[in-house]
């Protein structure tokens, strides 16, 4: 199957099928927003959503988590993955935001990646889900699915790789919810150890699906 019609057949089930679709962090700002995406890092959206809670209480903003320690962001965020880590990346990022944004997270991709605990996926995310930005921001999920259906070759072998050719072949229009669909579809459907192929659709153009023999579809060991 010739790459453009893959990726026409598998943009035209997600409009179908996720036609609104939105990350499944939850915040109530911009600044919220950049917090829990760094909390993500190699941790589970639900985790995070049960953390951030009491953790935007007490700092609901740049300048409450800029005014205090790690160790005061620690207790709220202990049961996430790194969190010693985690937390000092949070109070210098606040205290970034204060000294040179004002307390406001700038949308300009130069000036996220100067945060600390910012890298390039976290400014994709931050840029598209808050800024409306035409950017794909790749994890493991995206990665994995954009290998497993043929998106990309084996030779796009990085995060950032796999990312320009994704914006390349996908419409501008779509690429803020093109993240989220390959994102959730190898969190629920796509997985890692299992990929579900029994229940996925795009079985016909996935070139996983076709390069296995039949009492190995969906049941195979660890993918990319």
């Amino acid at each position: 199957m010739r790459k453009a019609e893959r990726y026409e057949r598998a943009l035209a089930y997600f409009r179908e099928q996720m036609p609104e679709v939105q990350t499944e962090l939850e915040f109530g700002s911009v600044f919220q927003l950049l917090v829990a995406v760094i909390l993500s890092a190699q941790c589970t959206d639900k985790r995070v959503n049960l953390v951030t809670p009491a953790l935007f209480r007490r700092f609901p903003d740049a300048r409450t988590m800029a005014a205090v320690e790690p160790e005061d962001v620690l207790e709220y965020i202990s049961s996430v993955s790194y969190p010693n880590s985690k937390a000092d990346h949070l109070v210098k990022m606040a205290r970034r935001l204060v000294e040179l944004h004002d307390g406001e997270v700038p949308s300009d991709m130069n000036a996220l990646l100067e945060l600390p605990g910012v890298g390039r996926k976290t400014a994709n995310v931050v840029q598209s889900v808050a800024f409306g930005r035409a950017t794909m921001a790749v994890d493991t999920h995206v990665f994995r699915v954009s290998h497993r259906l043929g998106l990309v070759t084996k030779h796009e072998d990085t995060p950032y790789k796999v990312e320009q050719v994704l914006v390349k072949n996908i419409p501008e229009e779509d690429i803020p919810r093109a993240h989220h669909w390959l994102l959730l579809h190898g969190r629920y459907v796509c997985t890692s150890r299992r990929p579900h192929c029994e229940r996925c659709d795009l079985k016909p153009i996935c070139a996983y699906y076709g390069s296995t023999s039949s009492t190995s579809h969906g049941g195979s060991g660890s993918q990319p």
